[in-house]
């Protein structure tokens, strides 16, 4: 079944419209002059994994304070340019980094007894503020919210508290975590750590830009539609989509209703690859075991694929060609260096990935309860906002919404209770079979992250589907490592989604592992 011609005609009306939109926006835009640089990381202290540094912290080659402050220090230095870390902790932070230092000097048990127990001791962490954390804010971003605290730690996040990662705050998000660029009235709108004109993604923004502007190491983030990987694809650092169901979901705003639990996974971003799998095997807590994630990969022994674009998809640009061409050198890379042969597949129902994507998003759970309606979200914890209004308020500079949201608003008020198509339906379930079959439990596929590199701010708003190369992989339910790449000709990171199968996350984590030595892992913005 093709799009009928009626279909065809307004997808055609809708690029015509957001075209002049665009062009107007960009006529009208106020010429800025260069944006300002980072500054670049001066600190050798700053450019060792989280990994390295707690094994220092354990053999007192440093204390934690010492590592504490200096990760304060390069926030209050970069902070005030990328507006990434919303709340701070670094009072409390500095005397837990002094209660560690303390207990490693009472310590009569070795090194090796605090690695198993603490592997992550003295280590400093940012974490999302869509998740709990004790005593910090908890609003994504929604002013009616403003003032919400959180009284305990969400699942993850407790879990690496108890390994010994001591928080720093909390970051930034797109308001109620439902789009592509972290943009809020509450906090404010983040910047991309290598162009301040240009977005960090979204929902989990604040944690690429914090990240990839050096002042955090590792972090955590949620994923329904892309909110880890095109973050950490827009700010060059490395993020993990879990597979479903393992890390657990609880305590974070705006919670999951309907179906989407199936869809959202909540996973590490790091600035480099060899903290993905211990986070992931602290944040999975008694899950971990799903993962077999102590079994050795070795990649020699892996089936390769590469799928360089979703076939050409009516609602989603064209794949540049930079992105197109790394993609392939990275296929030439792993032939060249393991002896494989890389096969370049095609799905045609990734063409569908945006329709599959909402129509997924919007399914009622087993007891045939609907997702919770969206203006009720914007509205809480008051009554349901009326999405006609806002738009209104908007015009006239008074909404406490962003564009964004109430866009998302008026298309939900469009849709109303329309059943789900059964073409949709049958396309997906097509490509769920075709996609297993392909991967089984060995082959990784190589997927581009979005189809440009981060666009200016506001840009998405004129390209609101070009997430659909991320959440696709939502929907089919597969772990996924977003790795970079290096930086393109105007300094900005690319980067590619390594795919694989249900439960299979060791196996794009290895790629991960490779892909920072053959292409440098992550760049400082400042040096660039």
């Amino acid at each position: 079944m093709a799009l009928s011609r009626l279909e065809r005609a307004q997808v055609w009306l809708f690029k015509a419209v957001m075209g002049v939109l665009f062009a107007l926006f960009r006529f009208l835009s106020p010429r800025r002059p260069a944006p300002r640089k980072l500054p670049p990381v001066n600190n050798p202290l700053l450019v060792l994994s989280a990994t390295q540094l707690a094994k220092k912290i354990r053999r007192r080659e440093v204390s934690s304070v010492e590592v504490v402050q200096v990760y304060i220090d390069r926030i209050q230095e970069v902070n005030p340019l990328l507006n990434a870390m919303v709340k701070d902790r670094f009072a409390a932070a500095l005397q837990e980094a002094a209660q560690v230092d303390k207990l490693i000097e009472e310590e009569t048990g070795g090194e090796e007894v605090l690695e198993d127990r603490l592997p992550l001791l003295g280590v400093p962490l940012s974490v999302k503020e869509a998740f709990a954390l004790q005593g910090m804010p908890h609003t994504t971003g929604v002013v009616s919210r403003r003032g919400v605290l959180s009284t305990v730690d969400s699942p993850p996040v407790a879990l690496l508290k108890r390994a010994g990662a001591i928080p720093l705050g909390v970051t930034n998000s797109s308001e109620l975590c439902m789009w592509s660029e972290s943009h809020n009235h509450l906090y404010g709108i983040t910047n991309n750590p290598y162009d301040l004109e240009r977005i960090p993604g979204g929902s989990s923004g604040g944690e690429g830009s914090i990240l990839g502007g050096a002042g955090a190491v590792i972090g955590v983030g949620s994923d329904i539609g892309g909110s880890i990987r095109m973050p950490c694809f827009f700010t060059g650092i490395f993020g993990h989509k879990t597979t479903p169901g393992v890390v657990s979901n609880e305590n974070q705003y705006p919670p999951s209703s309907g179906r989407q639990n199936e869809y959202l996974s909540t996973g590490p971003m790091c600035r480099y690859a060899e903290d993905l799998l211990p986070m992931l095997k602290i944040m999975a807590g008694p899950n971990a075991e799903k993962l077999s994630l102590n079994t050795k990969v070795d990649l020699k022994k892996l089936r390769f694929f590469t799928i360089p674009h979703d076939g050409g998809a009516l609602l989603t640009r064209p794949v540049s060609k930079e992105l197109m061409q790394i993609q392939r050198e990275v296929v030439q890379r792993l032939e060249a260096d393991f002896g494989v042969k890389v096969q370049e597949v095609k799905l045609p129902g990734l063409r569908y990935s945006f329709q599959i994507w909402d129509t997924y998003m919007g399914l009622p759970d087993k007891e045939g309860k609907p997702p919770q309606p969206f203006v009720e979200l914007m509205g809480e914890p008051g009554r349901p906002v009326w999405p006609v209004w806002e738009l209104l308020k908007w015009m006239m500079g008074k909404s406490e919404h962003t564009m964004a949201a109430i866009g998302l608003a008026l298309l939900e008020m469009a849709h109303g209770s329309k059943p789900a198509s059964p073409f949709i339906i049958q396309q997906k379930e097509k490509l769920q079979k075709e996609v297993e079959e392909l991967l089984g439990t060995d082959g990784v596929f190589l997927y581009p992250s979005h189809p440009r590199v981060a666009p200016k701010h506001h840009h998405p708003l004129f390209r609101p589907f070009d997430f659909s190369y991320t959440g696709i992989i939502n929907i089919l339910g597969l772990p996924v490592t977003q790795c970079p790449l290096g930086l393109n000709e105007e300094g900005l990171p690319m980067g590619v989604q390594v795919v694989a199968g249900k439960l299979q996350d060791r196996l794009p984590l290895a790629v991960a592992l490779y892909l920072e030595k053959a292409f440098g892992g992550w760049r400082d913005p400042g040096a660039n």
